[in-house]
């Protein structure tokens, strides 16, 4: 392809994610297969244009916006990437006219108004001191008092670090192979993994290595997941043989891992209210040579089967619906779609989430809520106000619940938090941000006779 065709497809592209409703990645995948002909290189270099704008559309908006005056712009996304090429690859406005010119496959030729915004960005960057918080660091300005309230004077290192784009963190699958072996398939296949510093199960790649398609992962020796999400099965330490839920499954990534780490033996209940993730887990559990998983997909929160095994369980999971901000450097377009109203919906479902899945825990169970959000609406607060509700419970302090853990596994890893939560964050800890508690539920008081 040629420069200009990239930029085409990259548009095509931003339209098809900004127009729709799926996420970028599920909108990136259904654009290409319809379009295998485009090769490896030219769909990294379209993926490059698309995600450098999608990580900087703040910022790229607002220098559209002081370049194009009172007058409307015809078009957004050739707009985004006029802005793109000028302020964050310094071409020139006659180069960008160049690559838009009307050829075969190539942007059409640009207008009155995108030639003068071409110039007015001619020789700028894409940095301005002038702009406010939420231009610089990318985040809907609505979310910056809750941000503030998360991290403080760390606000800004904090969004610094969400705009660098994620690694790539993979999970050794123990009941397939150690970490040393799946380095060494992984060498053979030209890709240079590294051990996360946190998971003793974690490997890390850099950029988007086509891991899939590799043996490796094929016959199931390693799972692509962020060292953060790792974390939190480590956090639920589900023992060979207990009995134990993951609540809000999805497509089983933490489901894998807490197999993994019952060595396949008591019983693992993975369930979702979205039947089609449980549905597909299917294929990623045979991988994996799991055989104590039990798949079930319930109505709601509240499914009858919830209430019919009260009490049943060691541990309890719940990874819980959330806003994704701890996900943002992974999903850029992610943070545009949520919406003061969805953050409410998010909080109200969490509770009834918490309130419901609790019963399952027998006494002197566990129950492990966990998210990928930054906002404390959705974890401290959220647990808070459980455990307000709920004086059978308590907070298991989380630095005790690592060690408990590491010492199982004969680690020495330091606790990485600062309090009884754990909490994760990209600039701490380079990790997506992930919160986890852990409460136990108080053991039954015998009556005497």
């Amino acid at each position: 392809m040629t420069p200009g065709a990239r930029l085409q497809a990259a548009i095509e592209l931003l339209k098809a994610i900004h127009e729709g409703t799926a996420p970028a990645d599920r909108a990136t995948a259904a654009y290409f297969r319809t379009r295998r002909y485009i090769g490896g290189a030219d769909r990294r270099a379209v993926l490059d244009h698309v995600y450098a704008i999608l990580r900087r559309r703040a910022a790229l908006g607002w220098k559209l916006d002081r370049a194009r005056g009172d007058v409307k712009l015809p078009e957004l996304e050739r707009a985004r990437m006029i802005a793109r090429m000028a302020v964050m690859e310094g071409w020139s406005a006659d180069r960008i006219a160049g690559a838009f010119d009307g050829g075969q496959y190539r942007p059409p030729t640009l207008d009155q108004t995108e030639k003068r915004i071409a110039k007015a960005l001619e020789g700028q960057t894409l940095e301005d001191p002038k702009a406010p918080l939420w231009v610089r660091y990318e985040f809907p300005e609505w979310c910056e008092e809750r941000l503030r309230r998360a991290f403080g004077k760390n606000l800004e290192a904090e969004m610094r670090a969400a705009l660098v784009e994620a690694t790539t963190d993979i999970r050794v699958n123990t009941l397939k192979g150690t970490r040393a072996q799946a380095i060494r398939a992984l060498r053979e296949a030209d890709i240079e993994a590294k051990p996360t510093p946190l998971s003793p199960w974690g490997l890390r790649v850099e950029g988007r290595a086509p891991l899939a398609t590799l043996t490796v992962f094929k016959d199931g020796l390693i799972e692509i997941q962020d060292e953060g999400s790792q974390l939190i099965a480590l956090m639920v330490n589900p023992q060979p043989g207990e009995r134990v839920v993951d609540f809000c499954a999805g497509a089983g990534g933490k489901t894998l891992a807490l197999a993994a780490m019952m060595e396949n033996k008591g019983k693992l209940v993975a369930m979702d209210v979205l039947k089609g993730r449980i549905e597909r887990s299917a294929t990623r559990i045979r991988r994996a040579g799991i055989n104590n998983v039990e798949r079930r997909d319930l109505s709601s929160e509240r499914d009858p089967w919830v209430k019919r095994h009260a009490g049943g369980y060691d541990r309890v999971l719940i990874d819980a619906p959330c806003s994704g901000a701890g996900t943002w450097r992974r999903n850029p377009d992610a943070k545009w779609r949520l919406k003061p109203k969805d953050l409410e919906e998010l909080v109200d479902l969490q509770r009834r989430i918490l309130d419901s899945a609790s019963r399952l825990v027998k006494p002197g169970g566990r129950l492990v809520y966990a998210t990928c959000s930054l906002f404390k609406e959705e974890n401290a607060d959220q647990v808070a106000a459980f455990l307000e509700a709920n004086q059978d419970f308590a907070l298991l302090p989380a630095p005790k619940v690592w060690a408990e853990a590491t010492e199982r596994l004969g680690l020495e890893t330091p606790y990485p938090g600062d309090g009884d939560t754990l909490v994760l964050t990209p600039g701490k800890h380079g990790t997506d941000g992930f919160f986890v508690a852990v409460m136990e539920r108080k053991a039954a008081v015998e009556t005497p006779a």
